[in-house]
This record gives structure tokens, C-alpha cells and sequence, in this order.
């Protein structure tokens, strides 16, 4: 038998990060780290629980400018550092007031929180900056939902959209149970594959269909398949705009039921 062998690109290409994923990961650790370095001097003069607000902005700001996995990562730095740091006994891994393990825990917590919504207000932001086509989608969907009885109507109307949106040449909806292991649109815009992340930019759709899963109220309720056209990758604005457009057609399914799915 032969053996296939992959381009050396394309065996690459498959582990490739995007740089501003990868700069988010390093400042989860390094900015905890050095908000730490900075505060030592500190830590005899500022209570603890002070001093743990200002891991709390690291965390923030590291969320606000990567990803949810970059603030999580952050936040359990921030934890770490201020336990090494900036509680007794000073530079080892444990804490010997009550008050402070208290102050490390919900440190942890809230920056585990707050990361999560700094990087959602992050996605909306780019949402929010669309153009008025884009906004006008979104708001001709919303009010199709409210005036219909037809889970089908709204479907329809999303498949339409998303098509346009996307440049796709065709997109159809699917009902039901999950088959096979297509490329998929996520929540963020970006697409995976069974071997992880794609990046689009780069590399354009992946072949065949890409699915766009569709949730309302927590269910899964189908999917939408996204054939690409010809056009070109569309920005990731408008992968987002096409991702709300989904949930949208979540949303009017948990309302109003299921019924069967139309196909381009």
C-alpha cells in the first residue's frame, strides 16, 4: 500500500494560531505576572483585596482584546500570582490567612466572570459596527419573528439572507438529529473541522457543505448548510451577522414550533 503523504504546508497549516490568539495567550500569563511584579512593593502597605483589583482589569483587558479561553487562562494567572506574591507567606503556593484564601477564590471567580463578558461585549462590538445593510437584516428577521405563526416562514426567510450575506450558492436547512462530521460555522465566526481549527482567511471555505448549527432556548433544533460560492471569504462581520441570523431562527423555532425545512 501507498503511503499518502501531506505538502508540508497543508500538514502546518492545520496547527497554525492565529497571531492575535497567540498574543492573547501570552499576555493571560505574562500581564498577571507582571501586574504582580509591579504590586510586591505594595503588599506590606495595601490590603490584599485591593491589590486583587487590579488582577481583575488584567483580566479584562486581555478578555476584551482575545478570546474567552485568553481570560480564562488570565484569570487563573491573576489567582496564581496573587497567591505566590501577595499573601503570606510571600513567594509560595500557600495562603495562610482566612481572609485571604477568601480574597484568591473569589478572585478567581470574578475573573473567570467578567472574562466571559468582556469577550461577549467584544463579539457584540463588532456586530455593532456593520454596516446598515447588515443591521438591516438583522432587524427585518427580528420583526418577520414577531408578526409570523411560521417557524417555516422565518427559516426560509434566514436561509435567504444567510445566502446573500455569506455569497453562498445555496443553503438549505436541516432538521433534527446531527449526521456526519461537516466543517462548522461557530458562535465567533470562525470555522472547525474534524481536525480542528480552519482558518478562512487563509485558507478560504473548506469543500462540500459547512454547517451552522441552531439553538433556541439551550435545543437544538437543526442546522443550516452553507454551500460557499465563488465570491471569496466575506469578512468576519459578516460571519457574526450570519450567526445571529441563526440564533434568530432559533429563537422563532422555540416560539413557535417546528415544521419542515426548505432547501435553494
Amino acid at each position: 500500500m501507498t503511503a499518502i503523504t501531506l505538502p508540508r504546508p497543508a500538514r502546518l497549516a492545520r496547527f497554525a494560531v492565529p497571531l492575535r490568539d497567540t498574543v492573547a495567550l501570552v499576555a493571560a500569563v505574562a500581564g498577571p505576572l507582571a501586574a504582580a511584579g509591579l504590586m510586591v512593593q505594595f503588599r506590606t502597605q495595601v490590603a490584599s483585596a485591593n491589590l486583587a483589583l487590579v488582577f481583575v482589569v488584567v483580566v479584562v483587558a486581555v478578555a476584551a482584546n482575545g478570546h474567552r479561553g485568553a481570560g480564562a487562562l488570565a484569570a487563573l494567572s491573576s489567582a496564581v500570582w496573587f497567591d505566590f506574591f501577595l499573601t503570606r507567606p510571600y513567594e509560595r503556593f500557600t495562603i495562610s490567612g482566612g481572609d485571604d484564601i477568601t480574597t484568591a477564590v473569589l478572585l478567581l471567580a470574578v475573573g473567570f466572570a467578567v472574562s466571559q463578558l468582556a469577550a461577549r461585549a467584544r463579539r457584540l462590538k463588532v456586530v455593532a459596527v456593520t454596516d446598515a445593510g447588515h443591521l438591516a437584516r438583522l432587524h427585518g428577521t427580528a420583526q418577520l419573528a414577531r408578526r409570523t405563526g411560521s417557524a417555516d416562514t422565518v427559516v426560509d426567510h434566514v436561509r435567504t439572507e444567510l445566502t446573500d450575506v455569506l455569497g453562498l450558492d445555496g443553503c438549505r436547512f436541516e432538521y433534527g438529529t446531527l449526521l456526519g462530521h461537516p466543517p462548522q460555522l461557530g458562535q465567533d465566526g470562525e470555522v472547525t473541522t474534524a481536525r480542528g481549527r480552519w482558518s478562512l482567511e487563509r485558507r478560504g471555505w473548506p469543500q462540500g457543505e459547512t454547517e451552522l448549527r441552531v439553538f433556541g432556548n439551550g435545543r437544538y433544533y437543526g442546522r443550516f448548510m452553507l454551500r460557499p460560492g465563488h465570491t471569496g471569504v466575506v469578512p468576519l462581520q459578516a460571519r457574526l451577522v450570519a450567526v445571529t441570523l441563526a440564533d434568530q431562527a432559533g429563537a422563532a423555532l422555540a416560539d413557535v414550533g417546528t415544521g419542515a425545512g426548505a432547501e435553494s
